[in-house]
C-alpha cells in the first residue's frame, strides 16, 4: 500500500488515536472516552480504532502504556540508579506509585474498573514491579510474612491511600499520609533486622522460600518437595502472632 498525506502509516495513526484518546482522558475524564469522541479527535472512522485496538479496553491499556511509558521516562532521568537499600527501593516505588495515580486521576479510576479476570497489562507489569521487590525484601531475610501476602497488603495499602488523596480537595490532602500508611505496612511486614543465626521461625522460611529456586545441588524433585514443605510451613505460620 502506498503511503500518501492522506494514507499515512498504521503506525502513526494508531499513536494520533493514542494521544486524542489520552487528551480526551486528561481534559473530559473518563466518560468521554467513547469510540465515537476518539475516533472524531483523531480524524478516523470508528471501524479503524476496532481494527486497530480490538475494543475499548484494548484502547485503553494503549493509552496507560502510552502515559505510563512517559511518566516512567521522566522519574528515570530524574533519578539516580535505584537504590542497594532494598527497603529503599521499595519505598521509593511506593511513591513513584502515589504520584502517578495523583498525577493521572481519571487513568487511574478506569483502570480500577477493570474486573479481575480482565487485568490491565499496564497493571500486571507495575504487580511484577512490586512483586519483584518484595522478593529483594525477602532475599535478604527482611520479611515476617510471605512474599504473596507483603505484595498484597503493599498493593492495598497503595490504592487506598490514592483513591483516599483523590477523594479528598487538594487544599485539605494530607501531604505525609502516603508515609505513613507505608511506615504502618513495613511494621507489618518486616522483621527488625535481617535473619540472624537466632532468627523467628518465620522469617527463616521467608528467606528460604526467596533463595529454594536458585539453591544448587537440588534436582527438580527435590525443589519442588522443598517449596511443597516451605508453602506449608508458611500457610500454618501465616496466622500465628510474631
Amino acid at each position: 500500500m502506498t503511503v500518501t498525506p492522506d494514507n499515512p502509516p498504521r503506525d502513526d495513526v494508531r499513536s494520533d488515536i493514542v494521544a486524542a484518546a489520552a487528551r480526551l482522558l486528561r481534559d473530559h475524564g473518563a466518560h468521554a472516552v467513547t469510540t465515537r469522541a476518539v475516533a472524531q479527535a483523531a480524524g478516523v472512522q470508528a471501524p479503524t480504532i476496532y481494527r486497530l485496538f480490538g475494543d475499548k479496553n484494548g484502547l485503553v491499556d494503549a493509552v496507560a502504556e502510552h502515559v505510563m511509558a512517559s511518566y516512567v521516562a521522566t522519574k528515570t532521568a530524574a533519578t539516580d540508579a535505584p537504590p542497594a537499600d532494598p527497603v529503599a527501593d521499595l519505598r521509593a516505588g511506593w511513591r513513584t506509585h502515589l504520584e502517578f495515580g495523583l498525577a493521572n486521576p481519571e487513568l487511574f479510576r478506569l483502570l480500577g474498573t477493570r474486573g479481575p479476570g480482565d487485568p490491565s497489562p499496564a497493571s500486571v507489569a507495575g504487580l511484577a514491579v512490586l512483586r519483584s521487590r518484595v522478593h529483594r525484601l525477602a532475599a535478604a531475610g527482611l520479611l515476617r510474612v510471605d512474599e504473596q501476602r507483603a505484595a498484597t497488603m503493599i498493593h492495598a495499602a497503595g490504592t487506598g491511600v490514592i483513591l483516599t488523596l483523590l477523594g479528598t480537595p487538594a487544599p485539605h490532602r494530607d501531604p505525609g499520609l502516603g508515609d505513613a500508611v507505608f511506615d504502618a505496612v513495613l511494621g507489618g511486614i518486616l522483621t527488625t533486622a535481617p535473619a540472624t543465626p537466632d532468627p523467628t521461625l518465620r522469617a527463616v522460611a521467608v528467606t528460604f522460600a526467596a533463595v529454594t529456586p536458585d539453591l544448587p545441588g537440588l534436582t527438580d524433585a527435590e525443589r519442588a518437595l522443598l517449596t511443597e514443605w516451605l508453602h506449608r510451613l508458611l500457610t500454618h505460620l501465616r496466622g500465628s502472632p510474631g
